[in-house]
């Protein structure tokens, strides 16, 4: 009777977790890669810890149960020199080796710091120039603007195997998050800012890519497909999104307005600065853009009021 209800306790759980993906575990970017062994080695080095602290738990509970009457007792025992050095020496050399992987990785992997490789054993060529694309995370959909390539998509992303991207990442009105597990950690999109991403994707594929942020009604639905491909895919890729619509002013602001579920969209061109307009939130005719405010403010800070000029120059006066 017990064995079978055993059984139907563990069944639910084992049903549920064969829907559970190790796509964090078997990432196929070098960026994801990397993180996920400073992952693995972090909890093993942890494990060294926390393995044999519960092992010697169980141990001294079982050892020193009351029913074991070999075990010594030792009412007066308070200290051994050897189990202090074992207690704090111990953990005291895991923290520092965690601190240095922490500090190592924290620059070596810095998101806005440009590729020095490929993969493993694989330097960026030097003649290799990255990718860039530009990142806009709107409600409820992202739009992906090619600069040298003169084109946009909305929910759609490609890029050639084993080549660096730039990713450029803003947002339209509130704060998202940027992830593709397959390709890098999760990188946050702020309207007003512009945050950076390096990352390389090292084998052909297609990869989820959705926000991990919340941002209201239409969340759920906020997701798209990163392809993996080869060069020559990539430039029919290309072909094929310069066969749709321009994407001006006028269609930004309509697209920008919230919408959930929204369609995989290619424009054929995109209006000059339009992405800079979109940080400095002037894409609307008009809008003073933020960044000659925060010049005129910065000007206007550094001269001193005239008040101040007739006060400094009536004090020399007196003097």
């Amino acid at each position: 009777m017990f064995t079978k209800a055993l059984r139907g306790l563990l069944l639910p759980a084992v049903l549920l977790l064969t829907g559970c993906q190790t796509v964090l575990m078997s990432p196929s970017g070098d960026m994801a890669v990397q993180q996920r062994d400073l992952i693995v080695a972090s909890l093993v080095l942890m494990l060294l810890i926390v393995v044999p602290v519960i092992a010697l738990t169980l141990f001294f509970a079982w050892r020193y149960r009351a029913s074991n009457k070999k075990a010594t007792y030792r009412p007066d025992w308070d200290h051994s020199t050897v189990l202090e050095l074992l207690i704090w020496s111990a953990p005291l050399l895991i923290i520092i080796a965690l601190g240095a992987m922490t500090w190592v990785s924290t620059h070596k992997l810095d998101p806005f710091r440009p590729l020095e490789r490929l993969s493993q054993g694989r330097e960026v060529p030097a003649d290799v120039k990255p990718l860039v694309v530009e990142v806009v995370a709107l409600d409820w959909k992202w739009l992906f603007i090619y600069p040298e390539q003169g084109i946009a998509t909305v929910n759609e992303l490609a890029a050639p195997v084993d080549r660096p991207i730039q990713f450029k990442i803003t947002a339209s009105t509130v704060m998202n998050s940027f992830f593709i597990p397959s390709l890098a950690g999760q990188i946050y999109a702020m309207p007003g800012m512009e945050t950076k991403l390096h990352a390389v994707i090292n084998k052909p594929g297609v990869y989820d890519g959705f926000s991990a942020n919340y941002s209201g009604a239409g969340f759920s639905g906020m997701h798209f497909k990163f392809h993996g491909v080869s060069e020559s895919e990539f430039e029919q890729w290309v072909v094929k999104a310069k066969q749709g619509s321009a994407l001006n002013r006028d269609t930004y602001m309509r697209l920008e307005k919230p919408s959930e579920n929204e369609p995989v969209t290619r424009f054929s061109s995109v209006a000059p600065d339009l992405y800079e307009a979109i940080v400095n939130l002037c894409v609307k005719p008009g809008t003073p853009c933020m960044h000659e405010t925060m010049m005129k403010d910065a000007a206007r800070a550094a001269q001193p009021a005239a008040g101040e000029h007739d006060m400094h120059d009536m004090a020399n006066m007196e003097h």
